[in-house]
C-alpha cells in the first residue's frame, strides 16, 4: 500500500469509526424505557432523531460541502472543521435525556458530520489513479473502522471478564450495573474519535479547490447531471433501498434485544453485517469488471431483500437470523460502494465533491427521514398488545421493498462511459 493510499486507507478507517462507535446502540438507548436506564421515546421519536435530523445534514450537504469544497477550501482543511466541531456536538448530546434537546442536537450534528461522509469519499476518488480497482481496498478500511468501534465500546464500558464464546459476538462477559444508561457514553466515546481524526485531516493529501472552474455554483452543476437516464435510474432507486437501509439501524438493535441478545452484545453482533462486507468489498473491482455496475448493484438491492426475507421467519433459531447479518455485506458493498463508484465515474472532475454529496441528499437525506417515518409507523402499526413488536410482519414489508427496488433497477438501467477529463 502507498503512502498516499495508507492515509486515505486511515481516513476511511476513522470516518466510520465515529459512526460505528454510537449508530448500532442508539435505537436500543432511546427506546429502552427510563426505569431500564433508556430514554423511553417512542418510535415515532426516535425516526424523527436517527431519521429527520441525519436527512436536513444530507440536504445542507451540497450547499456547504460541495460548493465550500469545490469552490473555495481545500477538502482536507474544511473536513478537519467539521470533524473538531461534531466531536462537540456529540459530547453534549451525551449529556442530554430530553426529546428535544436530542432532536436539536442530533440536526445539528448532522449538518456537520453528513458532509463528511461525501467529503472523504470525493477526496479519496481525486488522488486514486483507478478508482474502480483501487477504491473498494481504500474504503474497506472504513468498514473495518466500524467494526473496531463497534466492538472497543462495549468491551471497555458495557462488560468485564471477557471470554469466547462461539455465537456472535464471540467475545462476551458480565455486564456492568445499569448497562443501558451506560449507552450514552457510546457518543462520548464518538466524540474522541471524531477530534482523533480532525488533527489527522492536517496529514491528508492537499486536495484544493477548483477556483478556475467555468461552472462557479458547483452544486448546480451537479444537479444538472439528474438528466442523464443512468444516473438519475441510479437515484431513483436508491431512495427506496436507503429508506430500508435506515429502518435496519433503527429496528435491528430491539430486534436482537428481542431475540435473547444483551445490550453489550448488540454492537458487536451487528458487525457481522461489517465482517461479510470486508470480504465483498475485496472482491468489488473484479466484480464490477467482471459482472459490469448494473449487474453488481442488482444484486446489492437482492440481498436486502434476502435479509429481511430470512427476518420474516420467525421459525428460524436465534443464531441464524443473528448470523444472517452477512448479506449486510453485499448489500452495502454491492449497492452503495457500487453506486459511489458509478456516481463519481460519470461526474466531471471540477464537480466530483458536488456529485457526491447531491447523491447523498438521497441516500443520506430523504432516505433517512422516509425510513425514519417508516420505521416508526411500522413499530406503531404492528404493536403488539402483550408488548413488543411483531417484527416478522414489519421485516416483510421492508423485504417487499427491497425486491421490487432490484427488478425495477435491473430493468431500466443503462451504464454510461465514464465522464471526460475536463473542467468546462
Amino acid at each position: 500500500m502507498t503512502g498516499k493510499m495508507g492515509r486515505l486507507s486511515v481516513m476511511m478507517f476513522l470516518q466510520y469509526a465515529v459512526w460505528g462507535a454510537w449508530l448500532p446502540l442508539a435505537g436500543r438507548y432511546l427506546s429502552a424505557p427510563a426505569q431500564n436506564g433508556g430514554l423511553g421515546f417512542s418510535g415515532g421519536q426516535i425516526g424523527l432523531i436517527l431519521g429527520l435530523a441525519g436527512s436536513i445534514g444530507a440536504i445542507a450537504s451540497p450547499f456547504i460541502a460541495g460548493q465550500l469544497a469545490d469552490r473555495y477550501f481545500n477538502t482536507e482543511r474544511f473536513l478537519g472543521l467539521l470533524l473538531a466541531i461534531g466531536g462537540v456536538i456529540k459530547w453534549v448530546t451525551a449529556g442530554q435525556t430530553g426529546f428535544q434537546a436530542w432532536l436539536y442536537l442530533s440536526i445539528l450534528y448532522s449538518v456537520v458530520y453528513m458532509p463528511t461522509l461525501a467529503l472523504s469519499n470525493s477526496m479519496a476518488f481525486a488522488h486514486l489513479d483507478n478508482r474502480d480497482q483501487q477504491f473498494p481496498r481504500v474504503r474497506v478500511w472504513g468498514t473495518i473502522g466500524w467494526i473496531a468501534a463497534s466492538w472497543i465500546f462495549p468491551m471497555l464500558y458495557l462488560q468485564s471478564q471477557l471470554h469466547v464464546q462461539w455465537m456472535p459476538p464471540f467475545l462476551v462477559g458480565p455486564e456492568k450495573a445499569n448497562v443501558t444508561a451506560h449507552l450514552a457514553d457510546s457518543l462520548r466515546f464518538s466524540a474522541m474519535i471524531s477530534w482523533g481524526y480532525a488533527i489527522f485531516c492536517l496529514f491528508l493529501p492537499k486536495t484544493p479547490p477548483k477556483r478556475d472552474a467555468v461552472e462557479k455554483l458547483a452544486f448546480a452543476k451537479a444537479f444538472r447531471l439528474l438528466r442523464e437516464p443512468s444516473f438519475a435510474v441510479l437515484v431513483a432507486a436508491s431512495l427506496p433501498i436507503s429508506i430500508i437501509h435506515q429502518i435496519y439501524f433503527i429496528q435491528t438493535p430491539p430486534f436482537l434485544s428481542h431475540l435473547g441478545l444483551l445490550d453489550s452484545q448488540i454492537g458487536p453482533a451487528m458487525t457481522i453485517g461489517q465482517f461479510s462486507e470486508i470480504a465483498v468489498m475485496g472482491m468489488l473491482g473484479w466484480m464490477l469488471t467482471r459482472f459490469g455496475f448494473r449487474t453488481v448493484i442488482t444484486l446489492g438491492a437482492f440481498a436486502y431483500f434476502a435479509r429481511y426475507f430470512l427476518w420474516s421467519l420467525p421459525g428460524l433459531p436465534p443464531s441464524v437470523q443473528v448470523m444472517t447479518q452477512a448479506l449486510h455485506g453485499i448489500c452495502y458493498a454491492c449497492f452503495f460502494a457500487g453506486a459511489f463508484i458509478y456516481a463519481d465515474r460519470i461526474a466531471p472532475p471540477d464537480i466530483r465533491n458536488s456529485v457526491q454529496t447531491v447523491f447523498g441528499i438521497i441516500i443520506l437525506g430523504g432516505g433517512p427521514v422516509l425510513g425514519g417515518v417508516l420505521s416508526g409507523w411500522l413499530a406503531d402499526h404492528y404493536a403488539m398488545s402483550a408488548g413488543g413488536v411483531d417484527f416478522a410482519a414489519l421485516w416483510r414489508v421492508t423485504a417487499l421493498i427491497g425486491l421490487a427496488t432490484a427488478v425495477l433497477f435491473y430493468l431500466f438501467f443503462r451504464e454510461r462511459r465514464p465522464a471526460p477529463e475536463s473542467t468546462a
